[in-house]
């Protein structure tokens, strides 16, 4: 038995999950999704520090998108917060997670401290493993 936690509203079509809702949160792509997809959302690039962390649930931390090995992006293509985001794993191809900016990327630059991404959903985590039937 998988559990997904608990107000949470899955879109799906043809048994596939293609989006799904916390509450009144934003729609956030599954990853299936962004890796059909990976140019339809804004990306982001973590360390490989970072990905166990990422793959353990947890939230992705400034410093993880601001050392070597990291990459967000310049000025002039700056994410806001609130912002859905792809997070991409160092030296990899695909999305490891979908989660929202909790601060704009100039500001994860500057402040180079605390929550940078929520997590929402991540490789390995109930939704991915969640099967529609």
């Amino acid at each position: 038995m998988i559990k997904l936690p608990e107000r949470l509203t899955l879109y799906a079509l043809d048994k596939h999950v293609l989006f799904f809702q916390h509450f009144d949160d934003p729609l956030i792509p599954h990853l299936r999704v962004v890796h059909a997809y990976p140019h339809a959302f804004p990306r982001i690039q973590v360390d490989r520090g970072a990905i166990r962390f990422v793959l353990a649930g947890a939230q992705l931390m400034c410093p993880g998108l601001t050392s070597a090995g990291a990459m967000l992006p310049d000025k002039e293509n700056e994410i806001l917060a609130g912002a859905v985001v792809a997070v991409v794993a160092e030296g990899k191809e695909n999305a490891c997670m979908i989660g929202v900016l909790k601060m704009g990327t100039e500001e994860i630059k500057t402040v180079n401290k605390g929550v940078a991404v929520e997590a929402g959903h991540y490789l390995g985590d109930g939704l991915w493993k969640y099967d529609v039937e």
